[in-house]
């Protein structure tokens, strides 16, 4: 399994509007080309997220499948990728003050991700959860930074 946690310097509703909003995660999802579709319901439980993964013409389609949620607290999602099988992501949004602790637990569920887990593959996802975090963070400070600013103030 892979663990991140990032301090966010946003709220838990904050957070979570961007989590809620299946159209933005190619904005922080690191790999993510485009998204596909996403159920209006995104993100109540057994709602799908289509989107295209991967790198130049190296490319496949993922399915997210929202398996728990608890509104500005929880998500956990399976995210299949044929043919490299399945993957639980578990997301956990705890108030730590005026911000968020958030933690990313990532975990193989079937194909080959099952056999190659455990160090370099942990340390590689571990990696790239890490630079998805950052991105989140930066675009949740932005936005909270924005939500902030006085009326006629300018927002970049």
């Amino acid at each position: 399994m892979a663990r991140n946690r990032r301090l966010i310097l946003s709220t838990p509703s904050e957070v979570w509007r961007l989590l809620s909003d299946g159209h933005r995660y190619g904005e922080w999802v690191t790999g993510t080309q485009a998204v596909l579709a996403a159920d209006p319901h995104w993100p109540q439980v057994g709602a799908r997220l289509r989107v295209r993964v991967g790198s130049g013409p190296l490319t496949l389609d993922d399915t997210c499948v929202v398996r728990r949620c608890e509104p500005e607290r929880r998500l956990e999602l399976e995210a299949r990728a044929e043919p490299f099988g399945a993957a639980r992501i578990a997301m956990h949004l705890a108030p730590w003050g005026e911000n968020t602790l958030f933690t990313l637990d990532w975990h193989p569920l079937r194909g080959p991700g099952t056999r190659m887990h455990g160090f370099p593959v942990d340390y590689l996802v571990a990696i790239r959860n890490g630079m998805m975090l950052t991105k989140l963070a930066r675009i949740a400070v932005r936005e909270h930074a924005g939500a902030q600013a006085p009326p006629g103030a300018a927002r970049r």
